[in-house]
């Protein structure tokens, strides 16, 4: 009877972060750039105490299955989000695979997949929230206009007229996109292990680079709700499945007394 409250209770827990994760999904579909979560769920396998004659799968190792299901894992999903026009020359967004590397506090990499773009106080090219590009792009204080090629050249236009090449910006491939983890305000940072290429924007299977646009997530919130009813069925099931053990034992403990 143990296990019936035990199977049950791994259910509900696994159900319960699944409905997390895609609640988190629903909730960012309208942040740009964000990318969607799946869970990853796996069997949980017991070991077997002692030879019964019951007829639940054993492996070779002498565990069994049937012990329920947990959450294994979480997959980031870098798919493409459609890339909107805004018009506004310090949006930026990539247009296939890469990120662009920023240097957050005392220097750490940070790896961002665009949007909203300004020059400090100090002339650097950042993001909104002031990280400075890695490529440490200097914006010339007479600068009329800036533009960012698809293959990350960047120029200005000068008072004077006169067009300046300012700088490059490049991008970073992920060998396992699926493993950055991402922090707030659009960032990501790099899991151990994780294989980081730069590449030309472009070039070695990198993405180019759209000014004037912003990538939208990649959430699609009519997907999203099928799996948040599939998942809340579940969760009937397996509450359901505690509610029965709990009847039987209580038959059991009053057919005791």
């Amino acid at each position: 009877m143990n296990e019936a409250f035990e199977i049950g209770a791994a259910a509900l827990r696994a159900e319960q972060k699944a409905l997390d994760i895609l609640a988190n999904n629903v909730a960012n579909v309208g942040t740009p750039a964000f990318k969607r979560v799946d869970a990853r769920f796996s069997e949980v396998l017991a070991r077997e105490a002692q030879s019964t004659g019951d007829t639940l799968p054993v492996s070779r190792d002498g565990m069994i299955g049937g012990a329920g299901v947990r959450v294994s894992g979480q997959d980031r999903l870098f798919e493409q989000g459609e890339l909107r026009s805004t018009d506004n020359p310090l949006d930026l967004a990539i247009d296939g695979r890469g990120l662009i590397e920023l240097l957050g506090p005392r220097g750490t990499p940070l790896f961002w997949r665009g949007g909203s773009l300004r020059v400090n106080e100090d002339g650097l090219l950042a993001t909104s929230d002031g990280l400075p590009l890695r490529a440490g792009i200097v914006v010339p204080d007479d600068a009329e206009s800036l533009e960012i090629a698809a293959n990350g050249i960047v120029s200005v236009t000068t008072t004077s007229d006169e067009s300046i090449e300012i700088g490059q910006i490049d991008l970073v491939r992920v060998d396992h996109e699926s493993a950055m983890q991402r922090l707030d305000n659009g960032l990501y940072q790099p899991a151990s292990g994780v294989r980081l290429i730069d590449a030309r924007p472009g070039e070695d299977g990198a993405g180019t680079l759209a000014q004037g646009r912003v990538e939208e997530s990649n959430v699609s919130l009519t997907q999203e709700m099928v799996q948040i009813l599939i998942v809340q069925r579940a969760f009937a099931a397996s509450a359901q499945v505690v509610q029965a053990a709990d009847q039987l034992a209580a038959i059991t403990s009053n057919l005791k007394s």
